[in-house]
């Protein structure tokens, strides 16, 4: 596939050009602000109707202002530190956190090419060629954050905590990975323009959406989301607080505002992340033109893509909520075993058998003996790898 790359950037670099580069910062930046704080609220909204509450109704109409007061009063309450901690890498922590979250957010399509002061561009922030690989590191950067604030606050708590935290982030890591893998077998491109020009809407609502990836990457989709979730330490993958255990985890020793920045980059993360799985799944901004806001007008060419794009992200996020509301935390063996005795061998397997499918149909083979036989063999050799892993009896019996 053709690497679709961003028209603003293809010509001469001007001082317009900059000057809408820098403009397209601020407001992404910003937007991304504004989303977590409208996140909180409609987090705390929902989790109080489901449990017959009313939740936030004083700060602003409904309680929507909630969110910024509590950010006000996080600005000026005392700043902590402790005697022993390590006073620089202690106060860049919280910034390690939150950086990853909006630069991963910077590579996803919100809508189709615009003009702006004569130029052409598209409605997102950085059009990678290897968009996707910048999606991992980012998402790899987002542990040191964790493990430097616990371990650049000099007590055994914060440390025991980002100790606990790096080894979740690590686990889900790898099946994270992997499932992104699913999708690029399906696109052939590492661009996130590219993959959301390959899911664009055609014809009827059944066409347009079977064009999405979530139905030929099913599994590659589920594992995705699990282990977004826990990456993102979100319920009930949220053992990197923990704080009836560790008081608190890695942040124990921050207060006010740099405390805040550390939650501040998690529901960041889950809104990048959400944000993350429409492109990559659900077809980013693609969806059918509606009357007059058709998407092949010339006046709202922009409205009906976004507008897609965001009933999307707020589908998934009310998921993440309800999630939140529904489910208890998980132990921590049980967080492992699930990362590590299933999810990393599931997303493997069916890389492999969605691999072999692709070229099945590239070659022309009969997909009614290809898709039996590569089921087959991946069940019989995930019983394999299976049975060969230790069971918990025989572990209790080996320590004893």
């Amino acid at each position: 596939m053709k690497y679709p790359a961003d028209p603003l950037l293809t010509g001469d670099i001007d001082l317009t050009v900059v000057l809408i580069v820098i403009g397209k910062t601020i407001v992404t930046f910003a937007l991304l602000l504004v989303a977590v704080m409208l996140y909180i609220w409609f987090m705390r909204k929902v989790i109080a109707d489901m449990q017959n509450r009313i939740g936030p109704a004083t700060a602003g109409p409904f309680g929507v202002l909630q969110s910024v007061a509590d950010g006000v009063k996080l600005f000026f309450k005392e700043q902590s530190m402790p005697t022993s901690a390590d006073r620089r890498v202690f106060l860049i922590a919280p910034y390690l956190s939150i950086l990853p979250a909006f630069l991963a957010f910077s590579i996803v399509p919100i809508g189709g090419e615009v003009s702006i002061a004569g130029h052409q561009t598209y409605l997102q922030l950085a059009e990678l060629p290897i968009g996707v690989l910048w999606l991992l590191a980012m998402s790899g950067l987002g542990l040191y954050g964790v493990m430097l604030a616990g371990w650049s606050s000099g007590s055994k708590y914060p440390l025991l905590g980002s100790v606990r935290a790096s080894a979740q982030l690590l686990s889900y890591e790898a099946a994270f990975g992997l499932a992104v893998v699913g999708v690029l077998i399906q696109s052939g491109t590492l661009s996130t323009r590219g993959i959301v020009d390959g899911q664009a809407w055609t014809g009827n609502w059944i066409d347009g959406i079977r064009a999405w990836y979530f139905l030929p990457a099913i599994v590659a989709f589920v594992i995705f989301l699990i282990a977004a979730i826990a990456e993102t330490n979100h319920p009930p993958f949220d053992l990197v607080e923990a704080e009836q255990e560790l008081v608190g985890g890695f942040h124990t020793e921050y207060t006010g505002i740099r405390f805040a920045i550390f939650f501040l980059a998690e529901f960041m993360n889950v809104i990048t992340m959400s944000a993350i799985a429409v492109t990559l799944f659900l077809g980013g901004p693609a969806g059918p033109g509606l009357g007059f806001l058709a998407t092949d007008g010339t006046v709202n060419v922009w409205l009906m893509p976004v507008f897609w794009f965001m009933l999307k992200l707020l589908v998934l996020l009310y998921c993440t909520v309800w999630l939140r509301a529904t489910l208890p935390r998980l132990r921590y063996d049980q967080l492992m075993d699930l990362g590590w005795k299933y999810m990393i061998e599931i997303a493997f397997l069916w890389i492999m058998v969605s691999g072999l499918v692709v070229i099945a149909r590239e070659e022309d083979w009969n997909l009614w003996i290809v898709v039996p036989a590569a089921a087959v063999g991946a069940a019989a050799v995930y019983g394999v790898l299976y049975a060969s892993m230790p069971k918990r009896h025989e572990l209790v019996e080996e320590i004893k």
